[in-house]
């Protein structure tokens, strides 16, 4: 709970300065209502408190890994696609051949 009375300090009253004690309220109200419907959590892998209480938790670290699975065989195809071809030579196999390359 020190914790969170510090982010509240340091992310919501001091950057705002309430004048008034219905202003304060306001503020905080707004701070609570993002700090656990909108900021994601590193403690809770990266998800809201309200999508962890609400049990949707689960279905989001699915979708997730499902995207990054989709990124990574998109980055597997490119380099796939952007490998040399057989008739292009390298700089080792230059080296291997005594550097006179293909005659």
């Amino acid at each position: 709970i020190e914790r969170w009375h510090g982010t509240l300090k340091q992310d919501c009253i001091r950057p705002n300065v309430p004048l008034s004690l219905e202003e304060a309220r306001r503020l905080v109200e707004r701070f609570v209502e993002d700090y656990n419907h909108a900021r994601l959590h590193s403690a809770l892998g990266y998800v809201t408190p309200a999508d962890r209480l609400a049990g949707r938790h689960d279905a989001i670290f699915a979708e997730r890994d499902r995207k990054l699975a989709e990124a990574r065989e998109r980055r597997a195809a490119r380099r796939r696609e952007a490998a040399p071809s057989a008739a292009c030579e390298t700089g080792t196999q230059r080296m291997a051949s005594g550097g006179k390359g293909r005659q």
